[in-house]
């Protein structure tokens, strides 16, 4: 028997199922439709480990689904736009538009040799001239509908790269390229008004019950939903005021007043006050990131005004500008209660101010209870409160609000944490917004006749700031309105933006409007959705948006993009270091539980297991694993031992482990003898040891069915592992239709894992046909509820294997058998045995 030869066998059927246009999405049916869609990955130049545990995940769903007989579809493109392509540009002097389209080639040459079921006839990418102008007739329709608005924001801005920074490129407050001090700038731009959706989207999570809890809550905590009070403070100028607070419980706690460096009021102040000016200046310098600002040192600046509490004028708090509150957050505008905010403590405690604790335990002694450098935060009974003491937390807010909102100075109101979306970046490698700025008729839409907008063909990274802008011979156009000059708004849009309608996109690729409405009706939602926790907040949350916008310009009939919402882990390894820095893993040789240098035999660290990334060249690339393996070991690792939602470490010994099985496989196929025909028929009076194995054949495709169905792929793969044990038992006693229906439901259990040895063994099997196209194996209830019993199988006390056995079967068979595991056989380490304890159709402990 010649060894499985996965280089050729791969290679072969990938080939094969190219050539018949096995993955081409079929057209509209009766049948059932499942839409499996893995987040389309940025072209940065090769595959990696987690592109191929998505993309197997994924895969397994849409092979499985087709077995069922699902009109599926499963396409794949590219989020193509973005700084990598502008950074290469700039620092290789190639272009962002051939860097991209190379990279793209060499990844979908990677994800192919995967053995991936997707229909490439789909692809597409974003910067795909004909996918951005629909994205700009989509833009246009959002503004004529009053989603887009154009208005003012704070950005990064690198003076010396002259450019707006992400905040990903803000790094201890100065630019990632140029080590500049970042400025904090106020630009017109262009917002999505996502938060006239903001009550929709939140309420709306709770019909998204396919989703992890943990997603949803991170989008919960993201739109932010408070309720609270908008009351005013009389101000010792006479002016008023306005504050939002969601603790009016906690007001005579009340330290001082904070207001934004941006609030008018401060800036009107700063007019008069450069000591103030300075303050704004400085508070600049921290980046716009919330993350960023509330990890900032607190600074604050007393403006000398005074605020009257609300419930007693003789109590003047003083006025400050405090670089920790937010203009985008209620009012711009806070009173300070140092003893329950944290952020409040720490400023009280900076500036000497009071703090007063107004809420303690309900077992504390109000008197008595005093609060250090943490903000207490826990339930409790008012104290300290005049008419409020003893009250709950619940209790005093309703009470606050009455007594303010019959005073006429507050009003119970709701607000949210989300805020529009700044849509506008000032690069040059994104989508341009279709509009133009004249001097005569201001900001004007272009007609959809004049879309696409495309990039120019050269963009010039020699000089600093935006290529776009400089480009006038791009820049310079007439206005639609008037005829006379203008300029393009040089602009381009959040590469989210592009990312946030793909998936209805897919349902008709080349559709001459954004979105085919029929295809869509018919394919969407996505049924299931893969990818990474990292992405389960923007990007989630903005193509809930998208779908929810287009669906009230009657674009899409559905509100709600994405069914099914799986987050897969990360695929980790070992991290290596020698006197000279990080090791890469081909560097290293292990010997003795030691690791060293291959080339000089010096030793090396062997670190922490953690995520593959290129700065601690933990990397293991994929196309090297399936040179020595061939990809259906690499699809096979990745789905097998851990639960799919969690954290994966590769391991040289545990990818060898699926070779091994592959081969075991292939072994039990194309060695089997005694095998009835293709398409006998099983006989009605069957001996019991070809009952008991239809038994178990049985059992295990009803377990694999609905572990696939609930995504427990690593269940799945241990119960294929069972079924090839049952399989390997078979002998001349078992009937030969029995046979081959064992065997036939191992290829085809198998098959939307490691597909190409499914062929293989399928044709061995004596068919003719693809194992792609075969229909899932059905199982007899009648059969599984049968007399079979699960045995554990121990090995002194601890657990090892487990067995199916027919009740009644002889002790003697049932112990061969449990010795026979491999897991067994390892477990004794050829220790000499002492006794085996047998319960009948209950357990075996082997002891040695």
């Amino acid at each position: 028997m010649a060894r499985y030869n996965a280089k050729e066998s791969e290679k072969h059927w990938q080939s094969e199922w190219e050539r018949h246009q096995l993955f081409k999405t079929p057209e509209h049916g009766d049948k059932p439709k499942c839409y499996v869609l893995e987040m389309f990955p940025y072209p940065s130049g090769r595959i990696h480990m987690g592109h191929a545990r998505n993309y197997t995940m994924g895969d397994v769903i849409a092979r499985f689904r087709r077995a069922q007989g699902y009109n599926v579809l499963h396409p794949m493109g590219w989020d193509a736009f973005g700084l990598p392509a502008e950074n290469a540009a700039r620092d290789k002097g190639v272009s962002p538009r051939d860097w991209t389209y190379e990279n793209i080639a060499h990844m979908r040459e990677g994800l192919k040799m995967l053995g991936l079921s997707l229909d490439w006839t789909r692809e597409f990418a974003t910067c795909d001239p004909e996918y951005y102008h629909q994205q700009q007739k989509l833009f246009l329709q959002f503004y004529k509908a009053g989603f887009v608005y154009r208005g003012e924001a704070d950005v990064n801005w690198d003076p010396v790269d002259q450019t707006v920074l992400a905040n990903e490129q803000v790094i201890d407050g100065r630019g990632w390229r140029s080590g500049a001090v970042v400025e904090r700038r106020k630009l017109s731009q262009w917002f999505f008004k996502i938060t006239a959706f903001a009550e929709e989207l939140l309420a709306a999570l709770d019909t998204l019950d396919q989703w992890p809890e943990k997603v949803r809550i991170m989008q919960r905590n993201w739109i932010g939903k408070s309720e609270g009070l908008k009351f005013q403070f009389t101000l010792s100028d006479g002016g008023k005021l306005d504050v939002f607070t969601t603790r009016p419980d906690t007001l005579f706690g009340a330290s001082f007043v904070g207001l934004s460096p941006d609030h008018p009021l401060t800036q009107e102040l700063a007019k008069t006050d450069l000591k103030l000016q300075d303050f704004i200046a400085e508070c600049r310098k921290t980046g716009t990131a919330e993350a960023e600002i509330e990890k900032a040192d607190k600074l604050g600046y007393d403006t000398g005004l005074t605020a009257a509490h609300p419930f007693d004028p003789n109590w003047k708090l003083p006025v400050m500008v405090a670089n920790f509150v937010l203009m985008g957050y209620g009012t711009g505008a806070i009173f300070g209660c140092p003893a329950h905010d944290q952020r409040d403590l720490d400023f009280a405690r900076k500036y000497g101010l009071s703090v007063i604790p107004v809420v303690v335990p309900s077992d504390a002694d109000a008197k008595t209870f005093s609060v250090g450098t943490e903000a207490y935060v826990g339930p409790g009974k008012l104290a300290n409160s005049q008419f409020l003491d003893g009250m709950t937390v619940e209790a005093a807010k309703a009470e606050v609000a009455a007594r303010l909102e019959k005073a006429g100075i507050g009003e119970r109101t709701v607000n949210y944490r989300l805020r529009d979306w700044l849509v506008s970046r000032q690069r040059p490698w994104g989508c341009p917004i279709p509009m133009v700025h004249c001097a005569k008729c201001g900001v004007v839409a272009l007609k959809e006749s004049d879309l696409p907008v495309l990039l120019p063909e050269k963009i010039d990274f020699s000089k600093s700031g935006n290529p776009l802008d400089r480009d006038l011979n791009w820049k310079n156009v007439t206005c639609p309105e008037c005829g006379g000059p203008a300029h393009r708004d040089t602009d381009t849009l959040d590469t989210f933006a592009d990312s946030s309608w793909y998936f209805a996109r897919f349902c008709d690729p080349h559709a001459r409007e954004p979105v085919n409405k029929d295809a869509a009706d018919y394919w969407m939602p996505v049924d299931q959705y893969i990818g990474g926790i990292e992405h389960a907040i923007l990007h989630l949350l903005y193509a809930r948006f998208f779908t929810r916008a287009m669906n009230r310009l009657g674009l899409i009939g559905i509100q709600e993009p994405f069914a099914g919402m799986f987050t897969q882990g990360m695929v980790c390894h070992e991290t290596y270091r020698d006197a000279d820095g990080w090791v890469t893993p081909d560097e290293v040789v292990k010997e003795g539980g030691k690791a060293y240098r291959k080339d000089n035999h010096a030793p090396v660290e062997i670190g922490s297991s953690e995520k593959m990334s290129k700065s601690k060249k933990n990397v293991i690339a994929p196309e090297t694993i399936i040179a020595d393996y061939g990809a259906d070991t690499i699809r096979w690792f990745m789905l097998s031992d851990t639960p799919p939602e969690r954290d994966i470490e590769w391991t040289d010994a545990g990818a060898e482990g699926c070779w091994r099985f592959v081969q075991r496989v292939w072994r039990l196929v194309s060695t089997a003898e005694g095998l009835a025909p293709t398409g006998a028929k099983i006989p009605a009076d069957l001996d019991e040891y070809s009952l008991g194995v239809r038994r178990v054949v049985h059992r295990r495709t009803a377990e694999i069915t609905d572990h696939l169905q609930n995504l427990r792929f690593n269940r799945a793969v241990a119960s294929i592992y069972e079924l090839a044990t049952l399989t390997g038992s078979l002998n001349e006693k078992h009937n030969g239709a029995v046979k081959r229906e064992a065997l036939e439901a191992l290829v085809l259990l198998m098959a939307p894992m490691m597909p190409h040895l499914a062929e293989e063994c399928w044709r061995a099997l004596g068919h003719e046909s693809f194992a792609a196209q075969a229909p899932w194996p059905q199982f007899d209830p009648g059969i599984i509820a049968s007399n079979v019993a699960n045995i554990p199988i121990q090995v002194n006390g601890k657990l090892r294997a487990n067995m199916e056995i027919v009740i009644g079967t002889s002790q003697e068979e049932v112990l061969a058998k449990a010795l026979a595991f491999d897991a067994i056989v390892r477990a004794m380490e050829g220790k000499p045995l002492k006794k085996i304890i047998y319960v009948p159709n209950r357990i075996v402990n082997i002891v040695v």
